[in-house]
């Protein structure tokens, strides 16, 4: 739990704030404490920059790190809370059954709901098909009785002129 003083970087700027709030001092005089804070908070000699940068490279993974331990043993500490005696333990395994039972009650259902409309589109499938398929037995066979009528219609008129033929042949050569 290691703290830094506010005067080593960072990027703070309260002594900036705190001076131009100030409303007493002449306008050059303001402008020459506004710019000597900012760069007072900034490292003048490159040793000071590299200190700064020295100072970062070791203080954010000893941060991590401490943020770390801490997630770890507020971690435990709710798992020991919850699992030091036999009746906790037992408290939990219930309600992990009961989250269980229902996660797989949630399933069943979306898997019956799936099911039905499934079936639901298979029978409206096939009545389409099976209304479409005897719609067009219909019209084959409609079809075929009018192309036998007309066949049967020619074949008479044919035949009437054929035997109109044959008997006004027979007619010529017996004359």
């Amino acid at each position: 739990m290691a703290t830094t003083s506010s005067n080593t970087g960072g990027g703070k700027a309260t002594p900036r704030r705190s001076t131009t709030r100030k409303t007493t001092k002449s306008t050059p005089t303001r402008r020459r404490t506004r710019a000597a804070s900012t760069t007072s908070t900034q490292p003048k000699t490159t040793a000071e920059q590299v200190q700064l940068y020295a100072e970062r490279a070791v203080l954010v993974p000893v941060g991590a790190s401490l943020l770390a331990r801490d997630n770890l043993v507020a971690t435990v500490t709710g798992l020991v809370g919850k699992y030091r005696t036999r009746t906790g333990f037992e408290r939990e395994i219930k309600r992990f059954e009961r989250r269980g039972v229902t996660a797989r009650n949630h399933v069943e259902r979306r898997a019956r709901r799936t099911r039905t409309r499934v079936e639901r589109q298979l029978r409206q499938r096939r009545s389409v098909i099976e209304r479409t398929v005897r719609q067009n037995r219909r019209r084959f066979e409609r079809e075929v009785r009018s192309v036998r009528k007309d066949l049967e219609k020619q074949s008479g008129i044919v035949g009437s002129r054929v035997e109109k033929l044959v008997s006004d042949a027979q007619s010529l050569i017996g004359s």
